[in-house]
């Protein structure tokens, strides 16, 4: 299993990888204005590669439930100053968490490779021409709804289903759309627009979800399900429960995960692989 990006092809056939979040906003749900200004956001970004993220993810718009949209010019301006300054100074993946095609395009031209779009690539018609332009890794997101508005009463005749058809044509479409299949990562989206019963299913189905020979990111790193499974509204509680995720989601196969607390991930990726036979 490979990933295409534009710094060159991540092997995936054996050992699984961990995205650091580094968001650089004022209300994200668990960091919010911590990583606000661009040295305390690659200060931040120098201790996740120190912990061994092979990824750095950043935002510059919160999507946390009932979250409200930033402008476009905000967004660059919060961004792609941290993308230009890691890129100065490291030369691992960098991505750029955003649903508009002048901020991805803003975050490309500073060094990032890779896209990714809570909305699937729907959100901003002109996305799927700026990815295909500059040849970066893509992952597509499924949400149903938008951040808004997404946790008013999800339904699904399905959840897996509709997760996994979903999946389905957001590949045809891109294909269609001039984007290299090899460049499509796919994220089931845990916590937008579903319920704690969808989110569990999922989970329990991650291996049956992504379109053939494609890569599934996972984020599921502090968020609300955590706290609802274990009765504890405390985030800072929330890391290792997200570790035993990552763990046993690496069992059925998920050979990407998007975290807060990047080193207890990795180590937890890799204990899981040494059983498994992958060291």
């Amino acid at each position: 299993m490979i990933w295409k990006t534009r710094r060159g092809t991540l092997d995936l056939t054996r050992h699984g990888r961990v995205m650091g979040i580094l968001n650089v906003t004022p209300d994200s749900f668990s960091d919010g204005g911590r990583h606000c200004n661009p040295e305390a956001a690659l200060e931040h970004a120098r201790h996740l590669i120190a912990e061994g993220a092979a990824l750095i993810d950043i935002g510059g718009e919160s999507t946390r439930p009932g979250s409200q949209a930033v402008p476009t010019e905000e967004e660059i301006a919060r961004t792609a100053p941290v993308v230009a300054a890691l890129r100065a100074e490291w030369d691992g993946l960098i991505s750029i968490d955003t649903a508009k095609s002048a901020v991805a395009a803003a975050a490309l031209a500073a060094g990032a490779d890779i896209v990714n779009d809570v909305s699937g690539l729907r959100a901003d018609p002109a996305m799927p021409e700026v990815c295909a332009a500059s040849g970066c890794g893509v992952v597509v997101m499924h949400m149903q709804g938008e951040p808004r508005t997404m946790q008013h009463a999800p339904h699904y005749a399905e959840v897996v289903a509709a997760v996994r058809e979903f999946f389905g044509q957001r590949m045809d479409a891109l294909e269609n759309a001039g984007l290299h299949p090899d460049t499509l990562c796919f994220d089931p989206g845990i916590g937008f627009g579903k319920t704690l019963a969808h989110n569990l299913a999922l989970l329990r189905a991650l291996d049956r979800l992504s379109p053939p020979g494609r890569p599934l990111l996972l984020g599921v790193s502090r968020k609300s399900l955590i706290g609802k499974l274990l009765g504890n509204g405390n985030l800072a509680l929330r890391d290792w429960p997200t570790v035993a995720i990552t763990s046993q989601t690496r069992e059925q196969g998920v050979m990407l995960h998007r975290v807060h607390a990047v080193r207890p991930n990795v180590e937890a990726l890799r204990m899981t692989e040494a059983i498994l036979g992958g060291a």
